[in-house]
């Protein structure tokens, strides 16, 4: 298949990214070389699309932050899988947010038949790419598509809806129905050169506006375009000169524990992610663990919420264990978030959480009302929200510090990640003890041995669905980053930000007091 790809073109989905990319390397969202190991229908499974997210100063499309979409062709044709749209609508997700220009490099057969019914009808299924485009559009978001191999069927209406559309002569084709279908349905015979190739499209049928000679062509082309864009509105978000940190990054790695079960100070990780290692901490006596505070990162001003994983005391001298969540704490970060958003200061969350406080007296002391409060804070932020994923990522933790599902505009994980329900150690006993109670009832007893062997299997495939790069392949995160690319990445999520201003007020609405 690839052999045969790189014959037709000499330029495959990964080379083009470089290519128009070409003054550096950018930031992969869903790109995941993992992934593929991580979900059924071997390679396929992954989605033959790559999303690129242009990043440093060096490395963007003539000045501009944009983002990139590129079918891979050497994956089953480039076939849109379930996941595939998945990636496509978070890089849509993500340009409507930022108000960024996107690119379209398609090569694709169109949906991938024995999965049809996952990737057809709903609502975030394939058509909503098509809806988004036409959005986009009234929005004053830049699109450009370069058809660059096949594209067929409704597949056909995404290029056709960006602003402009450019065809690789003798490679790029585009049409509803391919010549056998077309044979099949009207008795016509045609070939595909003919019937959507570049000299019809740019000749006769008017569908695309330039046609180019290769696929080096096709990107020089979109290049000249971008370089003509107008500057947008800014949000305004405060930036001074960038500084390094005084602080070592590379001594995270000695700071991070090897078990999920050890304490370290997130101060430590801190001081190696903001810039001069300079944290102007927030309540810092108060709600000890959530660790919240002011910081700058390349420069932007920035607002921190994160995880302590050491043990503290309270003002009543109590102890509270790292990486809980306490009612002291949830207030605290309610707060704080208040505060961001009065000033227009970016959040930044750093998780490593292992859920809320249980038990009589936090339920006495309110924990549900203070962490409803802490999602309430977090859901209605119109600050731009970044996650950072470090350890733990556990339950409602996951939600109240800003998981995927209260819209961060970047969420990436450290290799040291883990995102659950619960611990596999902790979700294993409870699963054992179901399993045994269940064997019970039905008047089978287990030694002691088959108990242990089945406790090993459950945490076996418990443990595995945990991993970052399982989260990362379902496109739950936007990537597993190295922790010393961590600055890049905020800094360019809040320079991405800063393309839209802030329309909507903060307002919590009605909480529990």
């Amino acid at each position: 298949m690839v052999a045969g790809i790189r014959r037709r073109n000499p330029l495959v989905a990964r080379v083009r990214l470089s290519v128009i990319l070409s003054n550096g390397t950018g930031c992969a969202v869903g790109m995941v070389p993992l992934a593929k190991l991580l979900l059924f229908w071997n390679a396929a499974r992954t989605g033959p699309a790559l999303t690129g997210y242009d990043a440093k100063a060096k490395s963007r499309l003539v000045g501009k932050q944009c983002i990139v979409v590129a079918n891979d062709a050497t994956v089953k044709a480039g076939a849109w899988f379930p996941i595939t749209g998945k990636k496509n609508l978070r890089a849509q997700e993500i340009s409507i947010e930022n108000r960024l220009p996107i690119i379209y490099l398609v090569d694709s057969a169109g949906v991938y038949l024995p999965m049809q019914d996952e990737i057809f009808p709903d609502k975030e299924h394939f058509g909503r790419i098509f809806r988004n485009n036409a959005v986009m559009s009234s929005m004053g978001i830049t699109q450009i598509s370069a058809i660059m191999g096949s594209c067929v069927a409704g597949g056909a209406y995404l290029p056709i809806m960006s602003d402009e559309a450019l065809i690789v002569d003798k490679t790029g084709s585009i049409f509803l129905a391919g010549s056998y279908l077309v044979k099949a349905a009207i008795g016509e015979s045609i070939d595909n050169e003919t019937l959507g190739g570049a000299t019809t499209h740019c000749e006769i049928s008017g569908v695309t506006d330039y046609k180019s000679k290769d696929d080096k062509d096709a990107l020089d082309t979109i290049k000249n375009i971008f370089s003509k864009i107008g500057d947008y509105d800014k949000a305004g978000f405060n930036r001074e000169k960038p500084s390094k940190p005084t602080e070592d990054p590379k001594d995270i790695f000695g700071i991070l524990p090897r078990s999920r079960a050890d304490q370290y100070d997130m101060r430590e990780i801190i001081k190696r992610l903001v810039d001069k290692s300079d944290f102007e901490e927030y309540k810092k006596d108060y709600g000890k663990t959530i660790l919240t505070g002011y910081a700058r990162i390349d420069g932007w001003a920035v607002g921190i919420v994160a995880n302590q994983r050491t043990l503290v005391k309270n003002k009543n001298k109590e102890m509270q264990f790292g990486g809980v969540i306490y009612s002291d704490s949830a207030d605290k970060a309610t707060r704080f978030i208040a505060n961001c958003n009065q000033k227009k200061i970016p959040l930044v969350f750093l998780q490593d959480v292992t859920g809320f406080m249980v038990g009589s007296k936090s339920e006495h002391g309110g924990i549900i009302k203070d962490g409803a409060k802490m999602v309430n804070a977090v859901s209605n932020s119109v600050v731009p929200k970044f996650t950072i994923i470090i350890g733990n990522s556990y339950g409602a933790g996951n939600y109240a510090m800003c998981g995927k599902a209260y819209d961060p505009r970047l969420i990436v994980a450290w290799p040291s990640a883990a995102l659950a329900v619960m611990s596999g150690n902790s979700a294993a006993k409870v699963l054992l003890q179901i399993e045994t109670a269940s064997l019970k009832k039905q008047g089978k007893e287990i030694s002691e041995a088959e108990e242990k062997e089945l406790y090993d299997r459950i945490k076996a495939r418990y443990d595995e669905q945990i991993s970052p790069y399982y989260a990362a392949s379902r496109i739950w995160t936007d990537g597993v980053i190295n922790p010393l690319d961590t600055r890049t990445w905020i800094s360019m999520g809040i320079e991405a930000a800063n393309h839209a201003p802030i329309e909507k007020k903060f307002n919590l609405g009605v909480i529990q007091v």
